[in-house]
Order: structure tokens, then C-alpha cells, then sequence
């Protein structure tokens, strides 16, 4: 029902790319193209609220500009369907071989971070490692996954997911936010992505996208960094980026943003 009818043998999907997942630079990662039957996305698509800034969260300083929500109660019907069963049993053990994290996967109920996503024009994410546990269920954050929503998007519309080498000198890949196009990649205190290059569409367009992480009860010290940690941004070379281990303060309806610690 959810899967495109190329990809419902989850485990041989997973068995034929595990080894081109753990070989991608600059960390593990993958990309799939109409992983899903296009009519669930479609629906969902259709159902994308049309005022997340009302319902949801705005996020407007100087490393990122978009809009989220993350409330099951403000999702259709077929939209918890769907995040429902990424979340199942028999699609985190798909992404426990795909991905040969030892730990066993758990889903977060709470869409923390995750959920919707939208960039209007202008929109951007700057370069970042994610947060590293779970701030309710205390898990290590370990993989993203995130699906694309947009028809007809083209290199000129910007909004591509960059993902970085550890030491912040070049962007080694860069994917184009398609609809249908889901990419799979491990989260560590070195896997640096984002989408900086700001998102260019008229007033009746946006990049849409649907992000759900996967944590697991403790992760190899190989991972590790630092301690634990909100999102880290990081500074391209030539760039005006913040650089820093950032924490969002809520005043007086303002978001506003303050540098912690220079990485």
C-alpha cells in the first residue's frame, strides 16, 4: 500500500544497498527515487496545511528561515497513517540492515524537530550537526530520514540538501528536493548537512518535505565528538554562516539567537 511496488521486499532492498549506504561520502547515506507508491504522497501532498505558521512553528534568524509542525493532531488522517507505518516494526528493521546500526532502532512519537517542513522564498537551513539525544526519552539521535513533496522543482529553485565533510571544507553532495525522493543518512556530531542556499519560488510555491529521526539506547563511541549538544552550526568557507553551538530564546513572540560555544 505505502511502498512503490519495486521496494516491497524491504529486506532484499535493504540486503542490495546496505554496503553502498556505509561506503557513501561523506558519511553514510542513500537516495532513493519512488521509494513510495506516489498516491500516498499525493494524498499527503494535497493535505499539506496551507498556514503552518499558524498552527505550527516559525523559525526566522540567521541560520535557518522555515516553518514546521510536528502535532499529530494537526495531521489528516492519511498523513499519521503514513508516519505511522515509517514508524512500524517492519520498516525500522528495514532501516536497521539497510543502515548496519547494531542498536536497534526506535521511532519517536513525538516528532521532536521532525514532521513537516516548509521553505518559502527565501528559505534556508545553514550547515549542521543535529542535536544528539532526545531531550524526553534521553535516546541518541542516529538517523534521519527525509521525504521530498515538491513537482516540478529544478536546480534554479535552490532548497538542494547539501551534505559536508567533517571539517567543513566542501560540500561533497548535493540533492535535488523531488517529490518522492526519500535520502536516508546516519546522524553523528560530524554529519554536517543542511540546505543553505536559499529556496527561489513565486508566493504560490514552497519546498515541502516530511522528516522523521530514529534514535537507539546508547551508539559507538565513534560517533561521539563532544558531550551532549543542541543543533551545532557551522561556517562555510567565504561565508557570513554563525558558527557555534546555538540555543533559541522565545521573547516577547521573537525567536532569537545566541551563540554558545565556537566549535
Amino acid at each position: 500500500m505505502y511502498l512503490n511496488t519495486n521496494y516491497t521486499n524491504l529486506k532484499k532492498v535493504a540486503n542490495e544497498n546496505y554496503e553502498n549506504y556505509l561506503s557513501a561520502k561523506p558519511f553514510p547515506s542513500i537516495t532513493f527515487d519512488n521509494f513510495f507508491n506516489k498516491n500516498v504522497l499525493n494524498k499527503i501532498l494535497q493535505d499539506f496545511p496551507k498556514d503552518i505558521n499558524k498552527i505550527g512553528k516559525e523559525y526566522n534568524n540567521s541560520a535557518e528561515k522555515k516553518l514546521s509542525l510536528n502535532s499529530a493532531e494537526d495531521f489528516s488522517h492519511d498523513t499519521n497513517n503514513f508516519i505511522n507505518y515509517l514508524n512500524s516494526a517492519p520498516f525500522i528493521k528495514f532501516l536497521n540492515t539497510l543502515t548496519g546500526i547494531k542498536e536497534t532502532l526506535i521511532a519517536d512519537p513525538y516528532l521532536i524537530g521532525g514532521g513537516l517542513h516548509e521553505l518559502k522564498n527565501n528559505g534556508y537551513l545553514n550547515v549542521h550537526a543535529d542535536f544528539n539525544q532526545h531531550p524526553t526519552m534521553k535516546l541518541d539521535r542516529r538517523l534521519n530520514i527525509l521525504i521530498y513533496l515538491n513537482y516540478n522543482w529544478h536546480d534554479n529553485n535552490g532548497g538542494h540538501l547539501e551534505l559536508w565533510d567533517k571539517d567543513m571544507q566542501k560540500c561533497e553532495k548535493k540533492i535535488l528536493p523531488i517529490f518522492n525522493r526519500m535520502v536516508v543518512f546516519s546522524t553523528t556530531d560530524f554529519s554536517y548537512h543542511g540546505n543553505p542556499n536559499k529556496v527561489s519560488v513565486d508566493k504560490n510555491n514552497s519546498r515541502k518535505s516530511l522528516a522523521l529521526y530514529y534514535y537507539s539506547n546508547g551508539r559507538p563511541i565513534t560517533e561521539r565528538k563532544l558531550g551532549l549538544h543542541s543543533t551545532i552550526f557551522r561556517k562555510r568557507p567565504g561565508s557570513k554562516d554563525v558558527d557555534g553551538n546555538l540555543e533559541f530564546k522565545k521573547i516577547f513572540g521573537k525567536i532569537y539567537l545566541k551563540s554558545k560555544k565556537k566549535i
